[in-house]
């Protein structure tokens, strides 16, 4: 699988290539950290298989995909995150299939609640549901503050490479 193209090639977290990227290989998939994420543990699940779409993977490599994602989600929890969103995004073509496995720690839902940005999410929401986010607008502030801004916010807590050490040392 190729990498997701770095979007801020800039971006002062550590020179990350598709190999420093890399968490884990399986027969059917490999496990990286988004290349262009300053957020901690944001991984990417993606196909070997040169295909776009789930229909185009063998029985087995859709057989070992969801054991392989709850292994992310649970190695996610290890590093603290309170939500793990794992879902599959983007339709451009040339990419094989992959699923983004994104990591919500308390911190995250804390700097989304003090953004007053965000806070204009709340005129779409229905006024008779329980008030709150949802994964949409966490993956939505997620990408916006550390996948796509120059200067993404602090990260108190492991750095995306000490993430990467912690992941590479799990038993996958």
């Amino acid at each position: 699988m190729q990498p997701e193209p770095p979007l801020r090639p800039d971006l002062a977290l550590q020179p990350l290539d598709s190999a420093g990227a890399l968490i884990f290989e399986a027969e059917h998939w490999l496990i990286t950290h988004r290349l262009n994420s300053a957020l901690p543990g944001y991984l990417m699940v993606g196909a070997r298989t040169e295909t776009p779409d789930l229909s185009g993977l063998s029985t087995e490599a859709l057989c070992d995909l969801g054991p392989l994602l709850a292994k992310a989600q649970t190695a996610l929890r290890g590093l603290a995150a309170r939500r793990v969103y794992i879902g599959r995004y983007g339709h451009d073509s040339g990419w094989p299939v992959h699923f983004h496995v994104i990591p919500i720690y308390p911190w995250v839902e804390e700097l989304f609640w003090s953004d007053a940005r965000y806070r204009a999410l709340e005129a779409f929401a229905d006024p008779s549901m329980e008030p709150g986010t949802d994964g949409a607008e966490l993956t939505l502030f997620v990408w916006r503050e550390f996948c796509e801004r120059r200067d993404p916010p602090p990260i108190p807590g492991p750095s995306v490479a000490e993430a990467i050490s912690q992941l590479r040392k799990l038993k996958w």
